[in-house]
């Protein structure tokens, strides 16, 4: 917990980041479009600030933590990132509030459960492992939210309303299948990684493990192919390509982050 493993300067920089992320979230409509993009950058640098100084176990006798909370905290990075980017090529796209509010909350979770301590012994290759599966998070959670911004344009356009603002349809939806599609490439690196590499991944004694996450992860495999097979095959589109993506979105939450939250949070115990 919080009070065990981080150290004054992690807390204040958490603090700093959440409550510069709660700016553009609570304070949107009061805010000129130049204050709220610099609050919202503010946020984004303070929380790289903070992932660094978690990951790299600075301050912390422990040494690098990591769970559940952290992931969720890196993935909303991710999607600040690719927010960050597309505002500059789309600068009508209209989510800071969202955003703010899932950054701020990303960063308190991960500051009350900062995860556990890292193997001394664990393989050199299991960050990259980390690395890949955390970056397709990072795409899906970004196909989600552009799935989400793409519903409320569906629902504008059917009631007549704010007709003129925001991202095209077309291309909030084609914007989504792109992330879904990268996403499902890092998805199947990091499984295939596990299977064919997993002492090297895991260390040895460690190889391939059936458990819930494996499970999970493997389900949600499945419902992200069937949505881009769907896509390309059939022409899938609107409500039920969203619901698939958010079907295999869950999956995936379950397989990392359900699983660490039971050992971590429920059972209380360290892996």
């Amino acid at each position: 917990m919080i009070l065990a493993s981080a150290s004054p300067a992690s807390v204040a920089l958490a603090l700093a980041a959440a409550a510069a992320y709660a700016v553009p979230a609570a304070a949107a409509p009061r805010l000129s479009e130049r204050g709220a993009r610099l609050a919202l950058w503010a946020a984004w640098l303070l929380h790289a600030v903070v992932l660094g100084w978690t990951l790299l176990g600075l301050g912390q006798p422990q040494g690098p933590r990591f769970g559940f909370a952290p992931a969720l905290s890196v993935t909303a990075w991710l999607v600040l990132t690719v927010y960050a980017i597309e505002r500059q090529l789309f600068p009508q796209l209209q989510a800071r509030w969202v955003l703010g509010a899932l950054g701020a909350a990303a960063i308190l979770l991960a500051l009350v459960f900062p995860g556990t301590p890292l193997h001394v012994s664990a393989s050199p290759w299991l960050p990259l492992h980390w690395a890949l599966g955390i970056a397709s998070y990072g795409l899906f959670a970004a196909a989600v939210v552009h799935a989400w911004l793409m519903r409320r344009a569906e629902k504008q356009i059917r009631q007549a309303s704010d007709a003129q603002a925001g991202v095209p349809l077309l291309t909030l939806e084609r914007l989504t299948f792109r992330f879904a599609g990268a996403g499902f490439v890092l998805l199947s690196a990091t499984l295939l990684a596990g299977l064919l590499f997993g002492e090297a991944v895991y260390g040895p004694g460690r190889p391939w493990r059936w458990d819930h996450k494996t499970a999970f992860s493997v389900m949600a495999w499945l419902a992200f192919a069937l949505l881009l097979v769907g896509r390309a095959r059939f022409g899938w589109r609107g409500r039920t390509a969203v619901r698939v993506l958010y079907t295999g979105s869950l999956l995936l939450l379950l397989a990392y982050v359900g699983s660490r939250f039971v050992i971590e949070v429920v059972l209380g115990r360290a892996l």
